[in-house]
């Protein structure tokens, strides 16, 4: 038990003292972490509105192979996106591997799926009539696409924080495509491995606690948005 209370003023001690590789880590998952989550809502809510408000042929089987993909371990993703970031690999030039571009190309590919899924399911579950009430109200497409988002509003976040919480957490990605390189590509989650194999408890604690405090942030700025609007 001694250890526990050891790591947690040990954690205590790296954090207030600004200690620059406990930052470095945090610096390099917010960068990361921002990047993929851009890059996946940008994409991810309108490819969602549409899956959800269309109907068309082979629907189904999209939205099988997206629920599918929602699942997809991150180790695979890391296999797939190292492959083709490697010198051999088709986009071996553009030098992205062991990098933070690399990392959030990967993640993206993780998050993405999760936007897609949930965007499109908030879409479905809003009234029927919706879209002909604003209609009749004089709207265009893009203020009919604008109204419906708005209306699904709450499942759309919902499916940004489910994302953003399984950027925020994985480690195969982070450890296959970025190398867990000190100083450049080592993150939250690939930090604590490392150093909590080396018996750095400490610093493992001081950077869980950092995710904990990223993760009640992000619930509670959601939660005052939904109470504001």
């Amino acid at each position: 038990m001694n250890f526990l209370l050891e790591g947690f003023f040990q954690a205590f001690q790296l954090l207030l003292s600004g200690n620059e590789e406990t930052y470095s880590a945090i610096l390099a998952t917010v960068q990361v972490s921002s990047y993929s989550m851009a890059a996946s809502l940008l994409m991810g809510i309108p490819l969602g509105f549409f899956l959800g408000y269309f109907d068309f042929r082979g629907k189904k089987l999209l939205r099988t192979v997206i629920d599918t993909l929602m699942a997809l371990p991150t180790v695979f993703i890391g296999l797939l996106v190292y492959a083709f970031l490697t010198h051999r690999g088709p986009l071996g030039d553009f030098g992205l591997l062991f990098s933070l571009s690399g990392i959030a190309i990967g993640q993206t590919i993780l998050a993405l799926p999760l936007v897609i899924g949930l965007t499109a399911t908030a879409v479905e579950s809003m009234d029927q009539k919706l879209h002909i009430t604003i209609m009749s109200l004089g709207a265009n497409r893009r203020q009919l696409f604008a109204g419906c988002l708005w209306e699904a509003r709450h499942g759309i976040l919902a499916g940004a924080i489910a994302a953003y919480g399984r950027v925020m957490t994985e480690v195969g990605i982070s450890m296959m495509v970025g190398g867990n390189i000190k100083w450049h590509t080592r993150t939250i989650t690939t930090a604590i491995a490392l150093e909590t194999n080396k018996g750095q408890f400490g610093m493992g604690v001081a950077l869980g606690l950092v995710l904990l405090a990223i993760a009640l942030f992000v619930n509670v700025s959601v939660s005052f948005l939904r109470r504001r609007y």
